[in-house]
């Protein structure tokens, strides 16, 4: 499971270091994707592998297409290299926006990183409005 903040540097090259909490979690190949809200979606080989299997059974509708297509045209193998880095595609640092401080952010099986820009202004800053999303799904503390 990921989980935490941590905040790094994208280098000119498009090279980010991963923060250690999660590579060991990552292992030495994984998914890149484009993800929602303006971030990238980062899946362990086995997570990404379920992912697809749920974009494989989905109706062969329009709509379930435009899915498929949006998520796997995004993806890219990533691998760490000996410095603890991975390199961010340029359509991929493009979609998320990624040009110098970037966030990474544990989300349960899947790991996301943000323009620290855009990971600021989609941030819950509003305990009100958590507590309220949180009693529409039922969690409690």
């Amino acid at each position: 499971m990921f989980m935490g903040e941590y905040n790094h540097i994208i280098d000119a090259k498009g090279r980010i270091i991963v923060p250690s909490k999660f590579r060991d979690s990552l292992g030495e190949h994984f998914v890149v994707t484009v993800g929602l809200d303006g971030c990238l979606f980062v899946y362990p080989n086995e997570e990404w592998q379920h992912f697809v299997e749920q974009l494989k059974n989905l109706p062969g509708n329009k709509e379930a297409r435009q899915l498929q297509r949006y998520f796997m045209a995004g993806a890219a193998d990533c691998e760490v290299d000996k410095q603890g880095r991975i390199l961010i595609p340029g359509n991929l640092r493009q979609h998320a926006g990624l040009d110098k401080d970037i966030v990474f952010v544990g989300v349960l099986s899947k790991i996301e990183i943000w323009s620290k820009e855009r990971w600021e202004s989609n941030s819950y800053d509003n305990m009100d409005e958590i507590a309220d999303h949180m009693s529409e799904f039922g969690l409690s503390f």
